[in-house]
């Protein structure tokens, strides 16, 4: 699908770009409570989000390079100065605004999502014991019980 204008995407990558801002605060509340099941909702979402960016995208690049312009993000500038629009600056100039809010939103998200696999790494490695093969599990009781081999001597 071939479009008139790069600038005839703007509207639809900024609502586009705003719906992932939205979906990546919700996942940072996820994250902070350690929701793990509402976290595997978004992803699909998230996924089909960036899809359809990544289309709108690819289509003002096309109109860029079929306007005369370097067919990617650097070729905006050049476009709008000759375009002269100033509703084509002001869209361009929200969706810049709006992508960087989403990838702040990442950088924190991915910082959150470390710092649960951290802890989560550090659950396991308490339940595994320590490296040296001596490691406590626990008995019927409840209690630990020493697993590994006997420190008892075989006099004889």
């Amino acid at each position: 699908m071939a479009i008139a204008s790069p600038g005839a995407t703007l509207r639809d990558e900024q609502q586009l770009i705003g719906s992932m801002v939205e979906l990546m605060k919700t996942e940072q509340q996820l994250l902070v409570s350690a929701d793990a099941d509402g976290l595997s909702t978004l992803t699909p979402e998230k996924l089909k989000l960036a899809q359809q960016a990544a289309e709108l995208s690819r289509l003002r690049h096309r109109a860029l390079g079929a306007a005369g312009f370097i067919a990617g993000e650097a070729g905006m500038e050049p476009w709008l100065a000759v375009a002269g629009n100033a509703d084509a600056r002001g869209d361009w100039d929200r969706l810049l605004d709006l992508t960087r809010e989403a990838k702040e939103l990442n950088r924190v998200n991915g910082m959150l999502l470390n710092k649960q696999l951290a802890h989560t790494q550090g659950v396991l490695s308490a339940l595994r014991g320590p490296a040296n093969g001596n490691a406590s599990v626990y008995g019927k009781s409840g209690q630990t019980v020493a697993a590994g081999p006997s420190k008892r001597f075989v006099v004889g």
